[in-house]
């Protein structure tokens, strides 16, 4: 084991319940958790539209989770090991080179592979690795837009002919919004939109996702659907966590985000008024079609009152065939309908 790295290890496992009231501390950590599972994100469902039928997406979410579990864990044992040694050979405290997002990346990552020899071809392997991992993650982020034309604009693609020239005119302009963050003043422009969307925005998507699908839905409708799917319904903490527990927390996390909110900084520097008002409006491109859709949908729904507006958008269109006393069996007699095939170059991309 290298000099320091149990020290590492030993600040990384072990608690510090002064800081377990800080809000900042469950927000980095709701932060992570929706980051490397992809929630809010649009991934899961873009390619969770691809599965079968009868796909086991029980034991799918279970996977996702112990494995994106281990991974953080083992992840954390192997950082915070480089990091013991890191202050061992600089003679300072582990706090003073711990650092999140780009530091740890572009700083201190940088400064480990110099340690080991040869220094250059372990540079090589470790940049390359980023390299990979970014284009990676791109996959799923431009499968989110590509799906999402393809399913509310068909004519589109089918004027185009291939799913490829969709794809490329997304990357196309995926890279033109990505420019400024390589200019000069780049980094400004990162900890801004990464400050504002990357915390507040998930927050508030998500609890709409599971407002929407587990209240209006309904959560004993979802595991009923499950059944259909699957034979047998999810346990009680599946329904638990889907009407009481996520919520809850997602709730209480975006109070505390607002109620701990700190003007956005990068080092020394702290943005002026008008870039934190820039910052808001960022994260309200994500936002803002929620009320936005709301407000279309009550307006053209059908109905003689507001009132009968509101009580059909909120009924699931699954059962708005059907009186309420033959519900159940017009859900049932749909859920007996497997979903339209995709396109042959969907499931070939897929």
């Amino acid at each position: 084991m290298l000099p320091g790295a149990r020290d590492g290890v030993l600040f990384f496992i072990k608690p510090r319940f002064s800081e377990i009231l800080q809000a900042k501390v469950w927000i980095a950590a709701a932060a992570q958790n929706f980051n490397s599972i992809g929630i809010a994100f649009g991934g899961l469902i873009a390619y969770s539209s691809y599965n079968r039928f009868n796909n086991n997406i029980i034991r799918d979410v279970v996977s996702v989770a112990i494995v994106n579990a281990f991974t953080s864990i083992l992840a954390g044992f192997t950082i915070f090991s480089i990091l013991g040694h890191l202050a061992f050979v600089y003679g300072k405290a582990i706090p003073d080179v711990v650092a999140s997002g780009v530091g740890l990346v572009f700083e201190v990552y940088p400064n480990i592979v110099s340690l080991m020899s040869p220094a250059q071809l372990w540079s090589t392997i470790f940049f390359l690795m980023l390299i990979m991992l970014g284009v990676d993650s791109q996959f799923g982020f431009v499968e989110v837009i590509v799906t999402s034309v393809q399913d509310e604009a068909p004519r589109l693609v089918k004027t185009l002919k291939r799913k490829e020239i969709v794809v490329l005119i997304v990357c196309c302009l995926c890279f033109i919004a990505g420019i400024p963050y390589i200019l000069e003043n780049g980094m400004y422009i990162f900890t801004l939109v990464d400050w504002y969307t990357a915390a507040v925005s998930l927050m508030v998507l998500s609890f709409f996702e599971v407002i929407a699908i587990t209240w209006f839905y309904g959560a004993h409708r979802l595991s009923r659907n499950i059944a259909q799917m699957n034979g047998s319904q999810p346990n009680i903490f599946f329904k638990a966590c889907w009407f009481v527990v996520s919520p809850l927390l997602i709730l209480v996390i975006l109070l505390y985000t607002v109620i701990d909110y700190k003007v956005v900084t990068l080092g020394s520097y702290t943005y002026p008024g008008w870039a934190q008002y820039v910052g808001w409006m960022i994260a309200s491109l994500s936002v803002i079609p929620i009320p936005i859709g709301a407000v279309h949908t009550l307006i053209t729904a059908p109905g003689d009152t507001w009132n009968e507006k509101l009580r059909h958008c909120i009924t699931p269109q699954v059962l708005a065939e059907e009186s309420d006393d033959s519900a159940y069996k017009t859900e049932i007699r749909f859920l007996d309908m497997a979903p339209p095939d995709k396109p042959e170059t969907e499931q070939s991309a897929a």
